[in-house]
């Protein structure tokens, strides 16, 4: 059985228009290592650390601390453990009003591994009983509140219908900055071809190595000119490659790439890519260039991953 957190004010606008995030919050356990171990070894670690996860939730929290209002909607199990991913949210501002409760179920768990000596980072990841979120839940907002709304490209079925009503909500207005941005991450691979169906409703998609190695591309130039031919006319489409940058391509067809900014030493990639898209999505709500967007994202993703954890340097903010 399902039980809403305060949905009673969803019905009514409250005031200053907000980014919204939608997609997972888990727990992660993260294991650091001075190398990944062996098969069927007895190995200490360096540290271990319980912390909030989740592709959507990550980039939640860096949006919040760039001075973007943010909200994040998902689903969290009614336990114990999910006390710690409702205490992240609060300590960095993210709005968390709309997620819904689910009650005898547990939270999703990643358990990774990081490699000190490489900074690589390898995820086993578990849900066993919680429910992704759905349009019933996402029905219930009032997207009067919202500028821009941003995707974990997820239960596709389920995201289809509520980007579909942002699109419909858009349709009854004239000037573009009464309606809302869509932004779509395709992160996972395997869920090709049903996410083709998510594509012509996005203003901005996002594109993971991963994903498009699955496409059969040898690099994020060759990924964004193909899907840029399956997206809607205006839409930017942008692939992260780690070490390689980013690129991106939009509405006139040309390819822009960044250079990535990696630390002086890797010590923590896990949710680097979700710091890139927060990134990106911060400088063009706020009218930067496409060539602007992804290099502030590979910077601040660049600071990320040069300590643990999800605080960002605002001193890596250009735009």
């Amino acid at each position: 059985m399902a039980c809403e957190c305060d949905m009673s004010n969803s019905s009514r606008h409250t005031g200053e228009r907000r980014t919204l995030i939608v997609g997972l919050v888990c727990l992660d356990i993260i294991n650091v290592l001075d190398n990944y171990p062996l098969e069927d070894t007895d190995t200490r670690v360096q540290d271990q650390l319980w912390e909030r996860g989740g592709n959507a939730a990550n980039t939640s929290v860096v949006l919040a601390q760039l001075g973007v209002k943010t909200e994040f909607i998902g689903t969290l199990a009614d336990s114990t453990l999910s006390r710690l991913m409702v205490e992240d949210f609060h300590k960095y501002g993210v709005l968390i009003d709309h997620c819904i409760y689910h009650n005898n179920c547990k939270p999703p768990m990643s358990c990774i591994i990081v490699n000190s000596s490489s900074g690589t980072r390898t995820i086993l990841h578990s849900n066993r009983s919680l429910p992704e979120v759905m349009y019933e839940d996402f029905e219930l907002l009032n997207l009067n509140n919202y500028t821009w709304i941003h995707f974990e490209g997820r239960n596709v079925e389920e995201v289809l219908k509520m980007s579909e009503r942002v699109v419909m909500h858009n349709g009854q207005f004239i000037e573009s900055h009464d309606r809302i941005q869509i932004s779509l991450e395709l992160e996972k691979p395997g869920l090709k071809p049903s996410f083709c169906k998510l594509l012509p409703k996005a203003d901005v998609v996002f594109l993971s190595k991963d994903v498009a190695k699955e496409s059969g591309f040898q690099n994020g130039e060759e990924c964004v000119l193909k899907f840029s031919k399956d997206v809607k006319p205006g839409a930017v489409v942008v692939c992260a490659w780690g070490e390689l940058g980013a690129w991106a391509v939009g509405p006139n067809g040309e390819v822009v790439h960044s250079p990535a900014f990696p630390p002086a030493k890797i010590e923590d990639t896990v949710g680097a890519g979700d710091t890139f898209n927060a990134g990106v999505i911060y400088a063009l709500s706020r009218g930067s260039s496409i060539l602007e967007a992804i290099m502030q994202g590979c910077k601040i993703a660049g600071d990320k991953i040069g300590h643990q954890g999800f605080k960002i340097d605002a001193g890596t903010v250009t735009t």
